[in-house]
């Protein structure tokens, strides 16, 4: 018997299996890979900032730390690297932003935002559409969230089943769940979007949204490791090799690319560049996010051996590791669920509660 089934591959999933790896709880991983992009392509930055409201992210002083040590613990096990730690270059459109910008600088946001106002690009940030003034934003950075998913594979394959998951043969009661030769304490389902197709968790309220990006070559860009932020972002991944993002689309809600996502693409290069670089990819994928932009985790209403750990959406880089120790603390009875991210917040949606 094994202590946690987890179902999915993506990020959740892995992030999760390492969470318990770290505190010593045995799992299974049944998970088929090639059901959703969404992970597999995602940009992976992580940001402390929301500049729509020049606020600091929910809970950043916190979940940063947190994701920094997790993902090299991951790094150290894995032999592998993924995670980059930047600072972004937020390009200042008007100077309304940048006296707000100075001003948060110095109060609620002095953790994170440089307090210099810099207004030369210099050779560094040539080709970039710079017209105006500018600063950083510290503790920023990426995942490569495609090889920290194979990575996790690789480390856990012995423990990885890759098939679909089959919703009719799991067997449940109070004291264990059952699904074909494994036998668990609990399980996990963190299948993202396609938890629409789950018949103990359709009723969760996600709003998942399609997200596109473009990886494209140049060799006129000195970015190193600074992420360029107006309307969308630019990081380099490699030797003259950059990522682009991202798109939101509530309507087209599979894995193929979209000309209206192509356009919108372009549309960001063209603001962020004075050049015109070479696509060599455009990827899409289904973000899973939620109705109130918080992740969606805790037991079934009913079923209390069945969990969901779900909803991590657009920052789920950010948020995966600080909540997955969260949650792995209440499957060893140690701690309660956050309040803000449990799945109790949504029971009376649940068919079946009245």
């Amino acid at each position: 018997m094994t202590d946690v089934l987890i179902v999915g591959n993506g990020l959740a999933a892995n992030v999760l299996a390492f969470q318990l790896y770290l505190h010593h709880v045995s799992f299974k991983i049944i998970g088929n890979s090639s059901l959703s992009n969404c992970s597999r392509i995602a940009g992976g930055v992580w940001n402390p900032m929301v500049f729509k409201r020049m606020t600091t992210s929910w809970m950043a002083d916190l979940l940063i730390p947190e994701l920094t040590a997790f993902y090299r613990s991951a790094e150290t096990a894995t032999k592998q690297h993924f995670l980059t730690e930047r600072r972004m270059l937020r390009s200042f459109q008007e100077d309304q932003e940048k006296n707000l910008w100075l001003k948060k600088a110095e109060t609620d946001a002095a953790l994170f935002l440089d307090k210099t106002i810099y207004s030369e690009a210099g050779q560094r940030f040539s080709n970039f559409n710079l017209s105006g003034s500018y600063s950083f934003v510290n503790h920023c950075g990426t995942l490569d969230t495609k090889a920290f998913i194979d990575a996790i594979n690789s480390l856990f394959k012995s423990d990885l089943t890759e098939e679909n998951f089959d919703y009719t043969v799991l067997e449940t009661d109070a004291e264990h769940v059952r699904y074909k030769q494994f036998t668990a304490r609990d399980i996990v389902f963190c299948e993202g979007h396609l938890v629409k197709h789950n018949p103990f968790f359709n009723w969760i309220p996600l709003v998942p949204a399609q997200g596109e990006v473009f990886t494209f070559k140049t060799n006129a860009l000195l970015l190193d490791n600074t992420i360029f932020n107006r309307n969308g972002f630019i990081f380099k991944t490699a030797a003259e090799t950059y990522r682009c993002g991202a798109t939101y689309n509530w309507s087209h809600l599979n894995d193929e690319i979209t000309e209206g996502g192509e356009k919108a693409l372009w549309d960001k290069l063209r603001s962020m560049l004075t050049i015109t670089p070479e696509i060599t990819e455009h990827a899409t994928g289904v973000r899973p996010s939620s109705k109130d932009r918080r992740p969606i985790i805790g037991p079934h209403p009913v079923q209390k051996r069945v969990h969901i750990f779900n909803g991590l959406g657009s920052k789920g880089v950010m948020l995966a590791p600080y909540f997955s120790k969260n949650f792995v603390h209440f499957l060893l009875n140690k701690t309660t669920v956050h309040a803000d991210v449990s799945v109790e917040r949504f029971y009376n949606l649940y068919p079946s509660v009245l």
